[in-house]
Formats: C-alpha cells, sequence, structure tokens
C-alpha cells in the first residue's frame, strides 16, 4: 500500500522551509522596508512567491484546488525537485520507458539517482510484463510517464497507467507537456484518487510560452507543500507571471492558435505521405510528427544546408526524424524542400 511518509527523503521531512519576506505579509502597503529591496526602479521587488494570481486563475480553469498546484520554473523544475524529494542520493532509484524525453535521464544523473530505462514495446506503449520486477523493488522510488510520449507523439495507454497507479507503492509522474494538442483527457482529473499521483503539465507547448519558463504540477495538498518546502523561495519571475496570466486571460486566441497547429498537423502528415525518402509516419497526439526514413543523417544534413532545423532523433530510434508543426509558412517550406529531393 503507497504511504507518502515512506518514501520521503527523512531530511525534507525535517526540513524546515524558508520563509521569504513576501511569505511572511500579503497584501498591499504604501511603504515596503521587510526585503532588503532597493527602493527605485521597475523590477526592484520581489515576485510572489506562491504564484497566487496564476494558481487561482487554473484552479477556476482545471477545477483544481489551489493546493493542489504548484507553479515551477518550467516543468524541469518539476522533474528535478520529485528527486530531490523521493530519491536518496546514490541509494534510491527512478524508471522510466525509453524512447523518451531526455531530461529525465540528466536530471537523474544531476541528483545521483539510476535511472532504469524500459524499453517500450513496437507500437511505443509500455510492456507491463517487464515492468512488474521494478515494481515490488522498495527502492524504485518514481516512475516517469511522458503522454503524449516525446519523441514518438502518442498516448501511452490509460489502463496500463491507471494499472501501475494502483500497483505502484512509489511517486508516479505523468508528463503531459504536450496534452493540449491531444484528444485524450488529462490524468488531472484523477489526483483526488490517487495519492501517488502527480501530473506535470507546461506553459512552454501550446500556450506559446517557452522563453517564460513556467510548468506546472498537479497533485494532492500533501505533495504539493512537500514540493513548496524545497524549492527556491522566488523560483519564478514577475515577468514570467505576468507574462503567463496574460495568456491565460486570453483563452480566445489560445484556441486558434492551437485549432491552427492541429490543422496543419493534419495538413503536413498527408503531405509527407507522398515524400518517396519518407518509410513510416509515426501517429501522433502531440505538435511534432516522427517519421522513419532511409537515411535520417542525411537528410537532416540536407535540411540544415536549406536552412531548415528538424530533429535527429537517430540514436533513440533508427533512422527517425522528429518534427515540429509551424507555421503554414514554414511548413509549405519544408514539404517543398522535400519534395525537391
Amino acid at each position: 500500500m503507497f504511504s507518502l511518509e515512506k518514501i520521503v527523503r527523512p531530511n525534507i521531512q525535517k526540513l524546515e522551509a524558508y520563509s521569504s519576506a513576501r511569505d511572511e505579509f500579503k497584501g498591499t502597503a504604501e511603504v515596503y522596508l521587510d526585503a532588503n529591496e532597493n527602493p527605485y526602479g521597475t523590477l526592484n521587488r520581489y515576485p510572489d512567491p506562491q504564484q497566487l494570481k496564476i494558481k487561482n486563475k487554473l484552479s477556476e480553469i482545471k477545477k483544481v484546488a489551489v493546493n493542489q498546484i504548484f507553479i515551477g520554473n518550467g516543468s524541469d523544475e518539476v522533474i528535478d525537485l520529485a528527486f530531490r524529494v523521493f530519491c536518496e542520493p546514490g541509494k534510491d532509484k527512478a524508471l522510466t520507458f525509453s524512447p523518451t524525453y531526455g531530461m529525465y535521464d540528466v536530471s537523474a544523473a544531476i541528483n545521483n539517482i539510476e535511472l532504469i530505462k524500459q524499453p517500450l514495446l513496437a507500437d511505443f506503449q509500455i510492456n507491463l510484463n517487464q515492468l512488474q520486477p521494478y515494481q515490488e523493488m522498495e527502492d524504485v522510488k518514481l516512475i516517469f510517464i511522458c503522454s503524449p510520449n516525446n519523441p514518438t507523439g502518442n498516448i501511452i495507454n490509460k489502463e496500463d497507467i491507471e494499472y501501475i497507479l494502483k500497483n505502484f507503492n512509489g511517486i508516479v509522474i505523468i508528463d503531459e507537456a504536450y496534452i493540449d494538442f491531444s484528444t485524450k483527457e488529462s490524468f488531472i482529473s484523477e489526483i483526488e484518487n490517487y495519492p501517488n499521483l502527480i501530473v506535470s503539465q507546461t506553459f512552454s507547448k501550446a500556450w506559446g510560452m517557452a522563453s517564460a519558463r513556467v510548468g506546472v504540477a498537479y497533485a494532492n495538498r500533501q505533495i504539493v507543500s512537500l514540493y513548496n518546502k524545497v524549492k527556491p523561495p522566488y523560483n519564478v519571475s514577475s515577468l514570467n507571471q505576468e507574462a503567463v496570466l496574460a495568456v491565460l486571460n486570453s483563452p480566445a486566441k489560445f484556441e486558434i492558435e492551437k485549432n491552427i497547429i492541429l490543422n496543419e498537423r493534419e495538413k503536413i502528415i498527408n503531405q509527407l505521405v507522398s515524400i518517396a525518402c519518407i518509410r513510416k509516419i509515426y501517429p501522433t497526439e502531440a505538435n511534432f510528427v516522427l517519421i522513419e526514413v532511409k537515411d535520417a543523417n542525411k537528410l537532416y544534413q540536407y535540411l540544415v544546408v536549406k536552412k531548415i532545423i528538424t530533429r535527429n532523433r537517430n540514436s533513440l530510434i533508427n533512422n527517425c526524424l522528429r518534427i515540429t508543426i509551424g507555421s503554414p509558412e514554414e511548413n509549405k517550406q519544408l514539404i517543398n524542400t522535400l519534395q525537391e529531393l
């Protein structure tokens, strides 16, 4: 049976979070002399350490309580803090499914945690039979599931994820960076049902805010409280908080741009079918498409010469390129260039 207390690092359980000046005083005043700030300038004040305006807006949109939302410096901070909170360096392990997002590997290495990489099946789904022995290992504290998966683009079967949530006594992090482009529902609605679930999302993809570096984790209040305890006091700047609030308050613009990307995705897939060098186009529910070609390295370099940059995933999946869906003009340039081969 899952027990949060059993998997949180003992030093994190005992940790007293740093209390910043903006934590201790909430509200509006005429004179601020509490935080050793410079009184001059337009960026001289510290940001809200709890990002409450963003959380309140997300609470309204996602139908999730404010204390079930964590705001991070990109979803990479959500990943990193999971290792810090739940894994003893040099002792505990984490698990993910390959091929997938590379930051799980990097963050595990930074935190001195062994990352077990279980290969996905040919259709890029989880092999539950191979997973079972790891579920019973006490030193495996985290499982990362990217869905829609990067770089393959597919949704991981909901039934498989639910099986893992029910049978794994550690934390399951579902990385939904691309969920806004999918026809499937988010797992956010399940955080009340699974005490070991963290759902990670980001403003970098569908919301068009990659430069702002703002990610979100949705989980029960106990997990969110642990995240808030460990994070740096002012982990998201005022500039980035304001930028995120601006897009959250422009839902019509978000929907228009997302639908353009989805329409372009279908158009570009239909056009790629007729390109001679492309052997396979994988199904996708993200804002990119994975293609298998005759020679990925050669095609990648050809496109570079033409000043079109794709992602060469040949090292992960043999002879595959990942192509992000761009603007209609960018996509047309890509197709025209491929047709010249």
